[in-house]
């Protein structure tokens, strides 16, 4: 959706990825050697497996992993690429060698993501997430015992539980502002999203009454990075990118990232940026209140040459009364 909303311009980060290098094996064999040599190396993922919203090739470089990766790669006693990874004996594991064990090529089975990137990754029980458990830590004792594993495991667990916390308390104080009319603009101003729809942004999932989200009962909001207000973006940012670096960091050892660089410090930080965006939005509709300002939102936040690029402008000219659901109503539309 991040990536629909959006001019195709804007997008070239998100569709060099999301589109034919996802199904070729050239993407990693590389079309001019297809060495698997190549292949096995930490820095062939680096192209597609970093940046804000999924931090991994970050999370490896400065962890102790990546760092052992990096000062020895270069001698073949350490990292012997040119032996098959089910025979490779590294002095540390390389991405390839927990996430393609033994060679396998399906990434995602080893990998432990099990919804939002992560996000929500805290251990509740379901027998998938045991699964996945288990197996992770069949990759760890190759080198560690399985208590240090599964002890990993639970302080991934406590990161991603605090982190949770923080994220629902961030968008309760963006749900409340704009409960209570100020939230600024409020969606019947702002240009339509990208779905063609006037409903709160951070209004996702049916779990709400409808009306006063701008929507019918049942009906969801659809996330913005453009044109919303400020506490909006930083619930995004909250969640998207400071809550993916500490499930990154605590998966792939890397400290900094899960604490003090824009990870769990990252999200006390956004908390209190909602916070005060909040008690500023209040004090200022108390003082327009008692000086009879009835506040307009400005036209730039509905039209301008920009605004006019993006999707759900186009579905609302072309398509009067129609939002893209109503284009695309069949099954399984979104996931092609």
């Amino acid at each position: 959706a991040w990536s629909i909303e959006r001019p195709p311009g804007d997008t070239a980060g998100c569709t060099f990825c999301h589109t034919s290098p996802e199904e070729r094996c050239s993407t990693c064999h590389q079309r001019h050697q297809f060495n698997p040599a190549v292949a096995r190396k930490s820095e062939q993922c680096k192209t597609y497996h970093w940046g804000k919203d999924h931090r991994d090739w970050e999370a490896y470089d400065i962890s102790i992993h990546g760092t052992v990766y990096q000062v020895n790669k270069w001698d073949p006693t350490q990292f012997d690429m040119s032996k098959k990874l089910a025979d490779a004996d590294y002095v540390g594991p390389t991405c390839q060698y927990c996430h393609m064990r033994g060679g396998h090529h399906n990434v995602q089975r080893l990998s432990t993501v099990y919804t939002s990137m992560g996000m929500s990754n805290a251990d509740r029980g379901a027998p998938l997430w045991k699964e996945k458990r288990d197996t992770w830590v069949s990759v760890c004792d190759d080198c560690h015992s399985p208590r240090f594993a599964r002890e990993n495991l639970q302080a991934m667990d406590e990161a991603c539980k605090d982190a949770g916390l923080k994220y629902t308390e961030t968008f309760k104080v963006a749900e409340n502002l704009m409960l209570d009319g100020m939230g600024e603009p409020m969606p019947k101003d702002l240009a339509p999203d990208w779905s063609g729809q006037h409903i709160w942004s951070l209004k996702i999932g049916a779990y709400h009454e409808g009306a006063k989200y701008g929507g019918k009962k049942g009906e969801s909001g659809e996330f913005r990075m453009s044109n919303c207000s400020d506490i909006e973006r930083v619930c995004f940012e909250s969640v998207g990118y400071w809550m993916t670096y500490i499930f990154k960091g605590m998966a792939h050892g890397s400290w900094n990232d899960a604490t003090y660089y824009d990870g769990s410090f990252g999200m006390d930080r956004w908390l209190v940026k909602a916070k005060a965006a909040s008690e500023q939005a209040r004090r200022f509709t108390a003082l327009e209140k008692k000086a009879g300002i009835n506040w307009v939102p400005s036209e730039f936040w509905r039209k301008g040459d920009y605004l006019d690029q993006l999707s759900g402008m186009k579905i609302v000219k072309e398509f009067p009364g129609k939002t893209i659901f109503d284009l695309c109503p069949e099954p399984g539309w979104l996931d092609t």
